[in-house]
């Protein structure tokens, strides 16, 4: 049986759930492994903020968190100041490829077929969503030494960048047979039966919320306390940047566990998204 990689000493993690438009702001989270486990060092509802941090500038609840486009270079920087170390694994939530997106990949194909009838089917992406966007992260992050690992078969180099699926992830992290309630844009259709209020989607929203982060904190210690109080949330908007920031901590739980060597890549040489291995291993569907 082939060992796993040791984890590097003071290994770094940047996990980033990458909007697939530039008007929309994305969830990022840095990881860093310590003598007493893996720790959180920077976490924010979008790049700028996460640059602001590095700078010493502590994110603002109240500020509408802004969309742009991913400047790895920057964000790497930010990283490198915020823990004094090179970032190891870039774990993405958005397509990436080796080749220009331009429709359903054999990763998407399988990952639906693999996890589909636990609710985790993925969304098609296409030459305009995220398209350019994902192109020029590959090729971005590809100049600065990380590569994208795919399914070659053979052991890939770190540092590097990974796709991973929160939705997929969670399944293992929670230990949980379907997909988990918890996207704000969705919370109409989640509980239709039921016909909830407004102020009961948000309490049910906010309970998923913190059972997320209740897995997360067993795995990344100190993690800071973002998901609000129900008696002070308004609007189910502004929970928003929250479900943002709870994404990019599970990509960084899943960097983690790439780095670690507990993942499998569902995919082929041109795309993977990678899934955790205890998962992969019990398909709930037959490949096709």
């Amino acid at each position: 049986v082939d060992q796993p990689p040791p984890t590097p000493p003071a290994a770094c993690v940047l996990g980033i759930d990458a909007a697939w438009t530039a008007h929309q702001p994305s969830g990022i989270a840095l990881v860093q492994a310590s003598a007493s486990g893996w720790q959180c060092r920077a976490l924010a509802p979008s790049y700028a903020a996460f640059l602001d941090l590095a700078q010493g500038i502590p994110w603002d609840p109240q500020v509408r968190a802004q969309g742009s486009g991913p400047d790895p270079a920057a964000l790497l920087q930010a990283g490198r100041q915020l823990t004094g170390v090179a970032v190891d694994c870039i774990a993405v939530d958005m397509p990436l490829a080796t080749t220009p997106i331009t429709g359903r990949r054999a990763a998407d194909n399988a990952i639906a077929s693999r996890y589909g009838p636990s609710g985790c089917a993925v969304h098609s992406p296409s030459a305009d969503r995220p398209g350019p966007i994902a192109d020029q992260l590959r090729a971005d992050c590809s100049s600065l030494g990380y590569r994208l690992h795919t399914s070659t078969g053979t052991p890939q180099p770190f540092p590097a960048l990974i796709e991973v699926y929160p939705h997929v992830a969670l399944l293992a992290l929670l230990n949980r047979n379907y997909r988990l309630p918890y996207k704000v844009s969705r919370s109409s259709q989640y509980w239709k039966t039921e016909q909830l209020s407004r102020s009961e989607r948000i309490q049910r929203l906010l309970q998923e919320f913190e059972a997320i982060k209740a897995g997360l904190d067993a795995r990344i210690a100190g993690i800071p306390p973002f998901i609000p109080e129900a008696a002070v949330v308004t609007t189910l908007a502004s929970l928003k940047p929250v479900e943002d920031m709870l994404d990019g901590l599970i990509c960084a739980w899943m960097g983690i566990e790439h780095l670690e060597g507990r993942t499998t890549g569902v995919g082929d040489a041109s795309a993977a998204i990678w899934v955790p291995t205890a998962r992969s291993a019990q398909p709930t569907a037959p490949e096709a």
